[in-house]
C-alpha cells in the first residue's frame, strides 16, 4: 500500500447530488491481482463500499463531492458510446442519468457528460510515456490499434430521461491513486465537428470501486501484468469516505461465476443546470504518476479526427 493520506478537508462545492440509489455497476471480469493488494493489510472499507445495489429509494437529495479535473483532462473528447477503441480489460458499461436537482429531480435533456480515465496498466491517452509506478510494461506494448490521443475518452449527450451510456473497461491504477473514473457534466453547449463545444461545465468529479472488486480485477490479465503497492480507498488522497456521495460505484458482475464477462453500472447525478464548476475542486486531483506531463497537453490531444459514434 502507498504512503497515502486521505484528505479530509474536501469541501462539497455545489449542490451535486446522487438520488438515493447508487451506481451499479454490473458485471466485471474476475482474475486475482494478488500482487498490487499484497502490501494492504486490510481495504479500510466498511459497509458502504461493499457492492450491494439497493437502488430503491426515489430521493435524489443526496450531496455529491465535487473535486478537481486532475492532472490528465484533454479538450475535444469525441462524442461517441464505446470509448475502449480496442484497449484490452474487463468490459464496463456505465450508465448514468442526470437530474435537475433544483427542480424536482426531472430529466436533464441534452446535458453532456464526459468521462476519461486510464488503461488496464495505469496509462492515460495524451500521456502516454508517464510511468504509472510499480512495474508494468511500456504501453506501446499493448500492441493494441489505439489513438494515443484519444482512447478511454469521450461524451455521450442525454436523452429525453437524461441518460447516457458508455461502453469501456474497467480502469487500472497508477502510484498513488486509487482506481477511478473521471467524469463532467456539460449543460448549454452543443455537438460540433464530433466534439462538444461550448456551454457550462455544472459539475466535475470521480467515481470510485469498492476494494475487493478492484483487487479480484487486477488479478486478471492483462491488469496483473502491472505490479506494486495499490492504493486503496481509505488512504487515497481524493476519495473522502462518503460512499456513494462521494462517486463509490456500486459493482455487480454481469456473469456471478465469471466476473471476466464485465460489468453493468448505473448512477443517478442531481446537478443545478445554473451553476457552474470550475474543475478546480478540492482534493488535489491526484498527483501524476512519476514522470508525468504537468504543462499543456500534446498539441494534436484528442483530435476529433477520429471516427465518433453515438
Amino acid at each position: 500500500m502507498t504512503g497515502n493520506h486521505k484528505d479530509t478537508s474536501i469541501t462539497r462545492r455545489r449542490a451535486l447530488v446522487v438520488s438515493g440509489g447508487t451506481v451499479a455497476a454490473g458485471g466485471l471480469a474476475v482474475a486475482g491481482f494478488q500482487s498490487a493488494f499484497a502490501d494492504a493489510t486490510d481495504t479500510g472499507t466498511d459497509a458502504d463500499a461493499t457492492a450491494s445495489a439497493s437502488s430503491t429509494s426515489s430521493e435524489c437529495m443526496t450531496l455529491m463531492s465535487s473535486v478537481t479535473e486532475g492532472p490528465y483532462y484533454l479538450d475535444g473528447a469525441l462524442v461517441r458510446k464505446d470509448i475502449t477503441e480496442g484497449k484490452a480489460g474487463v468490459p464496463l458499461t456505465l450508465r448514468l442519468t442526470v437530474v435537475d436537482a433544483t427542480d424536482g429531480c426531472t430529466p436533464v435533456k441534452g446535458a453532456a457528460v464526459e468521462i476519461w480515465h486510464c488503461d488496464a496498466w495505469g496509462y492515460y491517452s495524451g500521456y502516454t510515456t508517464a510511468n504509472p509506478g510499480g512495474s508494468a510494461p511500456a504501453e506501446s506494448e499493448e500492441g493494441d490499434s489505439a489513438d494515443d490521443n484519444t482512447y478511454l475518452r469521450g461524451y455521450q449527450i442525454a436523452n429525453a430521461n437524461g441518460v447516457v451510456k458508455f461502453e469501456t473497461i474497467f480502469p487500472g491504477w497508477y502510484t498513488p491513486r486509487t482506481c477511478h473514473i473521471h467524469v463532467k457534466v456539460h449543460t448549454g453547449g452543443e455537438k460540433e465537428d464530433g466534439t462538444y463545444e461550448g456551454g457550462i461545465v455544472n459539475y466535475t468529479g470521480q467515481l470510485f470501486f469498492a476494494d475487493d472488486i478492484a483487487e479480484e480485477i487486477f488479478a486478471l490479465d492483462p491488469y496483473a501484468k502491472h505490479t506494486g503497492s495499490y492504493t486503496v480507498l481509505a488512504d487515497d488522497m481524493v476519495y473522502d469516505g462518503g460512499g456513494v456521495s462521494s462517486g463509490l460505484l456500486t459493482l455487480k458482475a454481469v456473469h456471478k461465476k465469471d466476473p471476466s464477462k464485465g460489468y453493468k453500472g448505473s448512477l443517478t447525478l442531481g446537478i443545478d443546470p445554473d451553476a457552474e464548476n470550475t474543475g478546480a475542486g478540492s482534493g488535489g486531483g491526484g498527483t501524476p504518476p512519476s514522470g508525468a506531463p504537468t504543462g499543456t497537453p500534446p498539441s494534436d490531444s484528442a483530435s476529433p479526427s477520429a471516427s465518433a459514434s453515438s
